[in-house]
């Protein structure tokens, strides 16, 4: 069983043309579920082609298999809604950034960037 620890924010910045998200903790199912319907509401109210989607992904956790399929769908939904650039923000982990890469080409996201900071 997941413990749920997840936290995230979902704030879209029109000055800078970004939807900044936080995202840390370990996702159960039904938390993944709420992020993806505030995801879609905020991405709705914009033209996303002309935005960049960044995510600090400092505080993620490792994924577990059990985590995978829900953050396919997230991949899959930032595929869909079409940002200019995907850029996740991450500390130097080379597990948690394995992982990302393989999510998002799995996802046919190609305009990721992972950014270690």
């Amino acid at each position: 069983m997941i413990k749920d620890t997840a936290f995230y924010t979902i704030n879209v910045n029109s000055l800078k043309k970004e939807v900044e998200m936080e995202v840390s903790g370990t996702f159960t199912p039904e938390k993944a579920g709420a992020f993806i319907e505030e995801y879609t509401n905020k991405v709705n109210t914009i033209n996303a082609a002309d935005f960049t989607l960044r995510l600090d992904c400092r505080s993620l956790d490792v994924v577990t298999q059990q985590q995978i399929p829900e953050l396919e769908k997230c991949y899959a939904l930032y595929h869909e809604s079409g940002f200019k650039k995907v850029v996740f923000e991450i500390h130097n982990n080379s597990i948690v950034k394995m992982q990302l890469n393989r999510l998002a080409r799995k996802a046919g996201l190609t305009n990721v960037e992972i950014s270690e900071v």
